[in-house]
């Protein structure tokens, strides 16, 4: 049998990329997935599409994380295509690397928005539905503990997520609800792409840092996520999964 067979996941930011990688996956062990986005419907139809194609079920649902009423909306959509929800995968995520003297009040507000708060507005959503053996995922970054220059405002976010697992790992943990976080390195994206990281000398750079020797794929996280998700980590809360080839 599957290993979430029967279970219903939200994936916040799953148009592309990690996000989209995880959506997969979980369908792909018997989930019903809710594949969230903010801007690509098309791309979020284009996971929809894959995931029905290859037997699962999976809708589409637009929502911008950073306000509260949207953040409900994509929970309440959950509830009323599958009835329930089991897993959450708080994936949305932006990055904008620039040094101290080009920080700007915009680019600040922008990731703490989507990366922080957002996280926290679906959490607070979700926890409502959430039971007994439920899951929350949080996909952070390397960066947190690396804090490479330039990423002062992007790692700041992420610390503030591995922070935050811990505490609601000890808020919902007396209703045996789990919490954890995924910290990747450097993942062959299309934002990576477009961003110009790779192909530069940071790609360069980063394959140098990890002891195994190449950049991580958006497959290596959704593995992982379908570990958390599952009951092979039913003994496990509170932690943060550096998945970065070694790279830390």
């Amino acid at each position: 049998m599957s290993k979430l067979q029967g279970k219903v996941a939200v994936v916040t930011g799953a148009s592309k990329g990690i996000g989209a990688a995880i959506a997969k996956a979980l369908a792909a062990e018997g989930a019903a997935v809710v594949v969230n986005y903010a801007s690509s419907q098309a791309g979020a139809d284009a996971v929809v599409e894959a995931i029905v194609k290859s037997g699962g079920k999976a809708v589409s649902v637009h929502g911008d994380v950073s306000k509260a009423d949207q953040a409900q909306g994509v929970i309440d959509a959950a509830i009323k295509a599958f009835g329930k929800l089991d897993i959450l995968v708080n994936n949305s995520g932006v990055y904008e690397m620039a040094p101290l003297e080009a920080i700007t009040e915009a680019s600040f507000r922008r990731q703490f928005d989507i990366n922080v708060l957002g996280l926290l507005l679906v959490t607070q959503a979700a926890s409502k539905h959430l039971g007994a053996g439920s899951s929350v995922i949080n996909i952070s970054s390397v960066v947190s503990s690396l804090t490479p220059p330039g990423s002062a405002v992007y790692s700041g976010t992420k610390g503030a997520v591995d922070a935050i697992t811990g505490v609601l790992a000890k808020e919902l943990g007396a209703r045996k609800i789990r919490v954890n976080a995924i910290n990747p390195g450097l993942v062959e994206t299309e934002g990576t792409h477009a961003v110009g990281f790779i192909g530069s000398p940071m790609e360069t750079g980063t394959v140098a840092m990890t002891p195994l020797g190449r950049l991580g794929q958006p497959e290596d996280i959704a593995k992982a996520v379908v570990f958390l998700a599952s009951d092979d980590s039913g003994w496990i809360t509170g932690e943060k999964i550096l998945a970065s080839g070694g790279m830390r």
